[in-house]
């Protein structure tokens, strides 16, 4: 199992960032996927996952109405969409796949997690 992020990099306070995430190494379509981050000298704060077919997401409060999770099975792509961006939202995003059973429902519990890639927010 591979998970691959881009997208990230600096931007202002309420602009925006799409971030993505390439799966490989699994059936992509059949598995629960999710975003968790980790801001400076903090831990681990989940942010949100998707069903394996894109119809249940579900999101922290502290991203709802902001953040955007989304997938393209054809291509084995997770986005999550960054927008109304705040200085606390500044971390590493990683891209994580969900421990559940294939076809199952979202467990949000993560066994393959990907490199991580920086979001900064200055405002």
């Amino acid at each position: 199992v591979q998970l691959a992020e881009s997208g990230g990099g600096s931007v202002q306070a309420g602009e925006s960032l799409r971030l993505s995430c390439v799966g490989s190494g699994f059936t992509f379509s059949g598995y629960s996927m999710g975003w968790v981050r980790q801001a400076p000298g903090k831990g681990l704060d989940w942010v949100s996952d998707i069903d394996g077919a894109g119809h249940a997401t579900y999101y922290a409060d502290s991203v709802k109405g902001r953040f955007t999770i989304s997938r393209d099975n054809a291509k084995n792509v997770l986005y999550l969409q960054l927008s109304s961006l705040k200085p606390e939202d500044t971390a590493v995003y990683y891209c994580v796949k969900d421990g559940g059973e294939q076809y199952g429902s979202s467990y949000f519990e993560y066994d393959y997690w990907g490199q991580g890639i920086q979001v900064t927010v200055s405002s």
